[in-house]
């Protein structure tokens, strides 16, 4: 599995690079090639005396990119100028990647910031799968929130085609996850519709045998009834879930906003990794 790795240098950047148990997951999920990328900002000069921002952010992705190696990655480094989230995703897609990787401080989506760039724009547009790793401030720096990525999986749906293609997505976890939860929450949408919540709870279950077949691990359903984000957000903490799968609903071809209300609202306000799954419709062919 190859990965784009979005850093901006900071210490907040280390903290999600160097921690073992991370790393570790994301071995375990079969990623074995990692880009890691910084952008500079093309509002960030390179002309003052003695400064070369290229030269400089090159010389400091040494270290990170060292981390990765010896924990037996191939790794190449990436030095872009221009707008973030347009740099990191172009990456992506050039190389064809299977996963973006990028980390986030904050929860407000005001205050929600990408390493490097923001967050939220990063989601919107992505068209390869996107976890956000949260990273929180301590009294001695910074740390990874919740270190085993894949170790609770939360799988929400509503059964749509795009939650379909985040569910096809689980098995590519194997290895990482000891247990997965999959959750209907039956909003004004859902109750509104043909699907009972007899039928919802039959669903998972089905789905349940089949991750089980597939992955060989403990799945357990759940279906709730109230405000889709709240509920998510819910059983997010009800299970101890370290990981929240989600597949993004849709696009604008005016902005191309691929994320959809749901996934946004769990990207800015959830304390949980997020990994959202764009919809067919959004890869590149």
């Amino acid at each position: 599995m190859r990965i784009v790795f979005a850093t901006d240098l900071s210490d907040a950047a280390d903290a999600a690079i160097e921690s073992r148990t991370c790393l570790e997951c994301l071995a375990n999920v079969g990623v074995t090639e990692v880009h890691l990328i910084t952008v500079v900002p093309d509002n960030v000069s390179s002309g003052l005396p003695g400064m070369d921002v290229a030269s400089n952010a090159r010389e400091a992705l040494k270290s990170q990119r060292r981390v990765f190696e010896e924990a037996g990655f191939e790794v190449e480094a990436h030095v872009a100028r221009g707008t973030p989230h347009r740099r990191i995703n172009g990456l992506a897609e050039r190389l064809d990647a299977d996963m973006i990787v990028v980390g986030s401080r904050g929860e407000s989506p005001l205050r929600n910031r990408l390493i490097g760039g923001t967050v939220r724009n990063v989601a919107r547009t992505a068209v390869r799968p996107l976890l956000v790793e949260r990273i929180e401030s301590t009294d001695t720096g910074y740390e990874v929130e919740k270190e085993e990525l894949f170790n609770t999986t939360l799988y929400a749906t509503d059964f749509s085609q795009n939650a379909q293609r985040a569910y096809e997505f689980l098995p590519q976890l194997t290895g990482a996850p000891e247990r997965v939860h999959l959750l209907h929450v039956r909003g004004r949408e859902q109750m509104e519709s043909d699907l009972t919540e007899g039928d919802a709870r039959a669903r998972l279950e089905e789905m349940a045998a089949d991750l089980e077949d597939k992955m060989g691990i403990e799945v357990e359903t759940n279906v709730r009834s109230g405000g889709v984000v709240d509920e998510i957000l819910a059983e997010e903490e009800r299970v101890g879930a370290t990981t929240t799968l989600l597949g993004a609903r849709g696009t604008s071809r005016l902005r191309r906003l691929l994320i959809g209300d749901t996934a946004e609202s769990i990207v800015a306000q959830s304390h949980n990794n997020v990994l959202v799954v764009p919809p067919e419709s959004a890869t590149p062919r």
